[in-house]
């Protein structure tokens, strides 16, 4: 206790250092923390279930003919038909529980209004595997899932059953309306349970066999060709992985070859010897299904070391300052020896006094922790902003703590060990005269400054990198005019809306747009643009010779008339869709530049017809219109072969998604879009309500916030090894004074002193450059799947870079130099 009051003391006594090291000490921690917050949300953090570790997902790679859904939960070799879930099911032996799910979009009807967000198809097994128990009445069971829409029961999320209906228990056994379905609660899930996909937090928990039901889809359960269904189980007692892999193979092989195989037509020998060759998957699932965690590993890697390296400047700027302060203190510990102090007293002395310092450090972390957050939210799109936390929980302070303590350690050791290994004698004589630093301390401070000098180069291009690349994104050819253009979507079909009503009310919707003022255009499409949405389709073309091994894909949007003049999309050759291309009439297509090429249609692309249903569809299709390449999906994704038909031809459209060109800023239409659709039916959500720059910016936001943070993190390291370059030469003048001043004595002028200074910051900046050039073409090459158009090394960024931090360090040196060139001979020789 005595120890720690004098530490504070002592730190007290000299405010500078304390301010300078406690604010580097916040901005290197609170920057970590930030990161650490998200980085164990994403990667680390276990579903908050019992004994999670033992849970386990099954994938389902190889050949899938037939049709294929994926989405969040994982890639499309993840995903079961449900007829191998329930085989699965019903004969494994080294499980305790295997449950399935999938995800979907849901308009939730409840107490007079109407709510759209995510809903979760659940095996009844999906809980119990979980091991979890309902906060409210019951969960659901296996009981609640033998029979296809036999079972109109629904559980509902905690945080839903909290923020919309005040946690009010009254709503067990109540009736809520889910896409039209009325369904009977009868649970509520437990507290900070949401779900077991990171990134989608279901509102409801509906049984998989309703699935048909309240998709208002066709869903054929029998079909062994049609993938959709998200597996995974939990070992039982005693059950190893590997163990669990060959039990479930030992089930599924037979399966795939004694069922399937036979049913696969047209499947050359090669694929079907792939298709009976394929194995399922066991991994560890503790932390839940979702393509978060392979998606945000490597940037949130990356910035993980950028701030640690952040981190390691700081630590060197206090391991400088506590070197000379101890100098200035070496009088003190030689006195304290030559009267009986132990050595290891003082080492825990001065130890305590860099550990207070850092957990000050750590405390005030917090604050910049919580800002930091702030600005991430700020940069990542609604969606996933709202899956993760942002504030400061109980981890994130004991990492603050833990890592404050940690180089409390590390930046107070070695300051520690030298000044309590002086020679006593040499000491007290030196203080009698001037001061006089270890010549290893001062070798030690000059190898600090150029460490940090090497890092803040290495950050410097690697931010370089980011800003480059971003720029090379905004520079992408999108192939569609997006300034001046709003969009939503609505589903009325979630609310019970037959597909004739729905086309009927999409009508209606586009004349009330259409009307709007400043309205230029207005126009529909099934597939979000450039909202990772994706729609594919095999092809059989016209022409086009191809076997069951041709890759015949193309991706397909259903859209409306005036689609691609709306959205400034260019019409090469042909025609646009029209309001009499509907049901009934002609089937037409529209196809893109990349579908002509991939096809080999050439310039006679007009009048070609297709199939949309594989080789053997009947090819009643004709192309109408040839339009230019326009980006689909991803902003940064090459464009696909492509081809729009109109949704009107389609008779199952139950939702749709508007695209409304202004005159005016699209920002003033998002206020009046909803007014517009509540006059027509008060009880239809609007959904994805934004402009078109925003929807393009959410899709490269990983690319924003990682260009941004880099950034600021890279000028953050090169002030704070600014500061260190600045006290160290500011402490060398003052070492060297008496020398200076001789030299000044003999003749030397205040521009050679300057230059001596000077070339020392250069020398300084020269190694660290140089190294830090090395490192960042390290930092380049692991970080080359997230740059765009750039390679881990770019002259540009590395030039720049060096400039940068070449105008900085003489800054920072330029004030010491300026100091030493002005010193007084005569006063310098009398110095101390």
């Amino acid at each position: 206790m005595l120890t720690l009051k004098y530490a504070l003391r002592t730190l007290v006594k000299s405010p500078f250092v304390s301010v300078v090291a406690v604010i580097s000490l916040a901005l290197g921690i609170g920057a970590n923390a930030a990161i650490y917050s998200l980085f164990n949300q994403m990667l680390l953090r276990p579903l908050p279930v019992p004994n999670a570790a033992r849970l386990v997902n099954l994938g389902a790679p190889g050949p899938k003919p037939g049709s294929t859904s994926c989405g969040q939960a994982g890639d499309c070799e993840q995903v079961f038909s449900y007829q191998m879930f329930r085989d699965l099911e019903r004969r494994q032996t080294v499980l305790s529980g295997l449950a399935a799910h999938v995800n979907f979009g849901a308009n939730i009807a409840v107490r007079n209004q109407t709510l759209s967000g995510t809903g979760l198809y659940v095996s009844g097994s999906y809980f119990p595997t979980l091991g979890l128990q309902a906060a409210k009445g019951r969960l659901l069971a296996p009981t609640d899932d033998r029979n296809e829409g036999g079972h109109p029961v629904v559980v509902l999320g905690h945080r839903f059953w909290e923020t919309q209906l005040g946690s009010d228990p009254r709503v067990v056994d109540q009736p809520i309306v889910v896409n039209g379905q009325s369904l009977t609660v009868i649970g509520v899930a437990p507290r900070g349970f949401l779900g077991t996909t990171l990134g989608t937090e279901p509102r409801v928990y509906v049984p998989l066999s309703m699935r048909g039901l309240v998709s208002g889809d066709t869903t054929d359960f029998s079909s062994r060709t049609s993938y959709w269904a998200y597996v995974f189980g939990r070992l039982k007692p005693g059950v190893t992985l590997e163990q669990a892999r060959t039990g479930l193979n030992a089930i599924y092989k037979p399966i795939i070859n004694d069922i399937e195989a036979p049913l696969q037509k047209d499947m050359s020998a090669a694929t079907l010897q792939r298709f009976k060759a394929k194995e399922l998957t066991v991994v560890n699932g503790a932390r839940g299904q979702s393509d978060v965690p392979n998606n945000a590993r490597t940037p949130l890697l990356l910035l993980f070391s950028i701030t640690a390296i952040v981190l390691l400047i700081a630590c060197a700027n206090i391991a400088n300052l506590l070197l000379a302060r101890a100098a200035n203190r070496s009088l003190e510990m030689a006195v304290r020896l030559s009267i009986g102090a132990a050595r290891w007293q003082l080492l825990r002395q001065l130890l305590a006094e860099s550990i207070v310092l850092a957990i000050i450090g750590g405390g005030a972390s917090l604050v910049v922790a919580r800002w930091s957050l702030a600005a991430m939210k700020a940069m990542l799109p609604k969606n996933a902003a709202a899956t993760l936390a942002f504030g400061i929980d109980t981890g994130v302070v004991l990492f603050a703590a833990g890592t404050a303590v940690l180089t409390g350690i590390l930046f107070g050791l070695f300051p520690a060990i030298h000044a309590t290994r002086s020679d006593l004698i040499t000491t007290i004589r030196s203080n009698a005269g001037n001061l006089s630093g270890h010549r290893a301390a001062t070798r030690f401070r000059t190898s600090l400054v150029t460490a940090q000098i090497a890092l803040s180069m290495s950050l410097l291009i690697a931010a370089g990198l980011f800003i480059r690349s971003l720029d090379n994104v905004s520079k992408v050819d999108l192939g569609v005019k997006l300034d001046h253009v709003a969009t939503f979507s609505i589903a009325p079909w979630r609310n019970g809306y037959t597909p004739a009503r729905s086309a009927a009310l999409f009508q209606r919707v586009a004349e009330e747009l259409v009307a709007l003022p400043g309205a230029n255009a207005v126009t529909t499409g099934r597939i979000r643009l450039l909202a990772g949405s994706n729609w594919g389709s095999g092809v059989g073309v016209e022409g086009f010779d191809a076997n069951s091994d041709t890759d015949i894909g193309a991706s397909v949007n259903q859209v409306g008339p005036a689609y691609l003049a709306t959205l400034g999309i260019p019409l090469l050759a042909g025609r646009e869709f029209t309001a009499a291309d509907v049901v009934g009439a002609p089937r037409v297509a529209i196809v893109n530049e990349a579908f002509t090429r991939k096809f080999k249609l050439g310039k006679d692309a007009i009048g070609k017809r297709f199939s949309d249903d594989g080789l053997r569809g009947e090819k009643d299709i004709q192309i109408v219109g040839v339009m230019k390449d326009a980006k689909y999906s991803e902003v940064k994704a090459e464009i696909p072969p492509q081809f729009f038909v109109p949704w009107r031809q389609d008779s199952t459209v139950g939702s749709i998604t508007f695209y409304v060109r202004t005159a005016t800023p699209p920002e003033q239409l998002l206020q009046v879009i909803p007014k517009v659709i509540a006059r027509l039916d008060p009880n239809l959500p609007v959904e994805n309500l934004s402009t078109m720059p925003q929807v393009a910016r959410e899709n490269v936001f990983m690319d924003r916030m990682i260009s941004t943070l880099s950034a600021a993190f890279a000028i953050l390291a090169t002030l704070l090894a600014a500061v260190g370059l600045y006290g160290v030469l500011a402490y060398t003048v003052a070492q060297r004074t008496r020398e200076i001043g001789v030299r000044m004595a003999l003749g030397a002028d205040g521009a050679r002193v300057r230059s001596m200074i000077l070339r020392q910051v250069g020398m300084m900046v020269a190694i660290g450059g140089v190294i830090g050039i090395a490192a960042a073409l390290a930092l380049g090459r692991g970080a080359q799947s997230l740059l765009f158009g750039m390679k881990g090394f770019d002259a540009i960024s590395t030039v720049g870079g060096a400039l940068l931090l070449a105008v900085v360090a003489l800054g920072a040196g330029y004030l010491p130099a300026l100091r030493a060139s002005r010193v007084d001979p005569m006063r310098a020789l009398r110095y101390e």
